[in-house]
């Protein structure tokens, strides 16, 4: 079996509220869909979602480096050798990490219809058959996320996430408003996006630690890992970093520092499937935990997401799978989104990814 095509589309979906965080603003979740043919008549779909105020990517250059370097390059070969075909994506461009997962994800799927199993076998398997899902509040006022939180920790979601970093005063009195209407047993964390310098954020996390927060996310410039094990040392809640992985460089150092309890792996910022896997391993090594994170990503990365979540034993924190549930109509995998539970995702048995495409 060989790759015999590679084409792209673009696929949008408007939020059901605007998801705001400390970096930027988007209305629609906007996706790259990448269709890899084969010939032998099979089609595998992956998915590359930019968010330009996060990550620097844009949707024409994510597309530009899909049709013009990395699927190129992918010609010709057999699309269930993904380690091989990371090499050949890598010779023939550097970085483009979103580009990258695009193909990787296709790659998996392919790989998972030609051999009739679900991708978490390809994987490893899977130690959970259901994996739990954060919510994440969105940037807004205080009444807002309030609210918010409030009613989707009713709906069973265990783990309630906020966005901050504009503000720590403001942030101390979130945590201390949301953990008021959580219902007990519910962790609550918060994610910063490096809004913080490290003596603020010191005298803030110690608060939020007093007012019932779990675990705070990239509290620090992603280039502060001295800060950020510092940091680690003087907060009673656990560090979580995200912008500081992209690579598995970046993994290794960040363990090496000591500057994390938990790594947010994102399969379309690290380059995929294969990269991500590889992330988790050292983390594993280190004894930290892992949380599958989301940009967020619609239906096909974020299966891709289950999968991985529901393959890795110490990914123990409730992982970010709420992008289709954040949209107003979920255009890729809808079937399987619509029977999710709240709080919880079935981790798909079909062959593949298992959306709803081709």
């Amino acid at each position: 079996m060989r790759i015999a095509s590679v084409r792209t589309r673009v696929v949008s979906a408007p939020y059901v509220r605007p998801f705001v965080i400390s970096s930027g603003t988007s209305s629609d979740l906007v996706s790259l869909v990448v269709e890899v043919g084969t010939d032998e008549g099979l089609t595998g779909y992956g998915e590359a979602a930019p968010m330009t105020a996060y990550t620097g990517d844009t949707l024409a250059g994510v597309r530009a480096a899909v049709t013009e370097h990395v699927g190129p390059a992918l010609l010709g070969r057999d699309p269930r050798d993904v380690a091989g075909a990371h090499t050949a994506m890598d010779t023939a461009i550097r970085g483009q990490p979103l580009a990258k997962a695009a193909l990787d994800l296709a790659l998996h799927d392919l790989a998972g219809l030609a051999a009739d199993w679900p991708v978490h076998l390809l994987l490893g398997g899977r130690v959970r058959e259901h994996v739990s899902t954060a919510w994440v509040v969105g940037l807004g006022t205080l009444d807002e996320m309030t609210a918010e939180a409030a009613a989707y920790a009713a709906k069973g979601f265990p783990h309630i996430k906020v966005k901050g970093g504009v503000d720590p005063a403001a942030d101390i009195e979130l945590v201390r408003a949301v953990r008021a209407v959580l219902p007990a047993g519910t962790e609550l964390s918060l994610d910063a996006n490096e809004g913080y310098g490290p003596t603020v954020a010191a005298r803030a996390l110690a608060r939020m630690a007093e007012a019932g927060l779990d675990l705070v996310e990239q509290p620090l410039p992603r280039w502060d890992l001295d800060g950020l094990a510092a940091l680690r040392s003087k907060v009673g809640v656990r560090v979580m970093v995200d912008e500081s992985v992209h690579s598995l460089h970046d993994a290794l150092e960040v363990v090496r520092r000591g500057a994390a309890d938990v790594l947010n792996i994102k399969i379309l910022k690290v380059g995929g499937l294969h990269r991500a896997r590889q992330i988790a391993a050292v983390a594993e090594a280190a004894g930290l935990a892992v949380k599958i994170g989301s940009m967020p990503e619609l239906g096909v990365a974020t299966l891709a997401a289950v999968h991985l979540a529901a393959a890795l034993p110490h990914a123990t924190v409730a992982a970010d799978l709420v992008g289709p549930l954040m949209v107003r109509e979920e255009p890729l995998a809808p079937t399987f989104f619509a029977a999710a539970d709240r709080g919880r995702v079935r981790v798909p048995t079909a062959p593949g990814l298992g959306h709803d495409l081709g």
